[in-house]
């Protein structure tokens, strides 16, 4: 694709790096086939090939409009278009850039830029969010149906293993999961102890900035990266040897720590750091499978059927594919087949909320799929995923470490 970008951008940094991959893409469209947006719309411009086109008339100067921003809001940031492409397109890096510049020219109307607000700071704040969450469980009764599906019961984390190992990792502190589901990051803590691994909190973190990234809030995306290195780099000059993250949608975002600091020169060497230690939970338990394993018993064989969700997260933004399945079986539990499991269930952050009605059909069609092999139960590895895909069934979603450790031996 030849480029002409505008002045305004042209010699900076997020210039050079849409110029170069805006010049990788070839029109080809096998990208439009795999977009979860374009097959609930059917519109060019609600697929990446549409987007990727907006995106270049604007960074060439082209005015952008309200409908340039509505058509790249809509896109869930799934990145199977990347996983697709046979030309390397890095889509999801110059979709950042294109909102980012559209923002800054069109801006928003005032009800819409107060809700991604409101949305954002209550989000951030674990406190407020906590709160209202638990006041949400408490009327929970009273709650019409479409509230009361959002709004799950708690359920109990356990105990967190009190060994002290030799081998020791740190675990990311992020924004809603220790609210929402605070026995994933138990559960995680409890199967790595079986591979004599501790796994800390480390209180002075917190949320990844994924959140506030999405929502175009680069500064506060900054300052929550900045935060997150200032706490763990003690631990990590101190022997820790990875940074664990039990979400898979907050592990691509501290993945990304390098390049998304590259232009801090105080920031930037120890941002590539810690992003070199980042490890999804599915990586760190497969590495120590072989100390783990023996630690199971079998399944049960009621709930022995579940069907897997990987999110996109996982399968699409860090490319890991087949490792949680692998492990899954391994222990005995048997998965289901599911059609179209590169699709994205419509949860993507915020999404569920800003784009509701488009989440709400790709949640139907997901949930459909999930269910068509009469599972048991649901796995996923991310809160967002699994919370999006509760409100819409009866059967447990839970995430796929919690499974594993059920099976523990006593």
């Amino acid at each position: 694709m030849q480029t002409n970008l505008a002045d305004f951008i042209k010699d900076t940094p997020e210039g050079r790096e849409a110029d170069a991959i805006l010049r990788a893409c070839v029109h080809c469209g096998f990208c439009t086939a795999t977009c979860p947006t374009y097959q609930v719309l059917g519109d060019e411009l609600d697929g990446p090939r549409g987007r990727i086109y907006l995106i270049k008339q604007v960074l060439e100067g082209v005015e952008p409009t309200a409908k340039t921003q509505q058509h790249l809001d809509r896109c869930l940031t799934c990145r199977n278009c990347e996983s697709t492409c046979p030309s390397g397109v890095q889509y999801g890096r110059l979709v950042d850039i294109g909102r980012a510049v559209v923002e800054k020219t069109v801006g928003r109307r005032v009800g819409d830029g107060l809700r991604r607000r409101l949305l954002h700071r209550g989000l951030l704040s674990k406190k407020s969010f906590a709160a209202a969450l638990a006041l949400g469980r408490a009327a929970r009764p009273l709650l019409p149906v479409s509230l009361k599906s959002k709004v799950q019961p708690r359920r109990a984390p356990g105990s967190w293993p009190t060994a002290q190992h030799a081998r020791s990792m740190l675990l990311l502190d992020n924004c809603v999961q220790e609210a929402m589901a605070p026995a994933i990051d138990a559960a995680a803590a409890r199967v790595l102890d079986r591979a004599g691994i501790t796994l800390k909190r480390v209180a002075a973190g917190g949320c990844c900035g994924a959140l506030s990234h999405h929502l175009n809030e680069e500064d506060t995306a900054m300052q929550r990266v900045r935060a997150n290195i200032d706490a763990w780099w003690p631990l990590v000059e101190n022997g820790a040897e990875a940074i664990v993250v039990t979400a898979s949608g907050c592990s691509v975002m501290v993945k990304d720590y390098g390049h998304f600091m590259q232009h801090d020169t105080a920031y930037a060497a120890k941002a590539a750091r810690i992003a070199a230690l980042a490890r999804d939970i599915s990586e760190v338990v497969a590495n120590a499978w072989v100390q783990i394993k023996p630690a199971f018993r079998s399944v049960p064989g009621a709930r022995a059927v579940i069907a897997y969700h990987p999110p996109c997260t996982l399968q699409h933004g860090m490319k890991l594919r087949g490792g949680v399945e692998t492990l899954l079986r391994d222990v005995g539990f048997t998965l289901t087949p599911v059609v179209d499991s590169h699709l994205c269930c419509g949860s993507a952050g915020t999404y569920s909320v800003l784009q509701s009605e488009i989440s709400a059909e790709l949640k139907r069609r997901k949930l459909g799929n999930l269910t068509a092999g009469k599972p048991t139960q649901i796995a996923t590895a991310n809160i967002g995923c699994m919370t999006h895909l509760q409100s819409g069934t009866e059967l447990p979603v839970k995430h796929w470490i919690e499974l594993l450790d059920e099976q523990l031996a006593p």
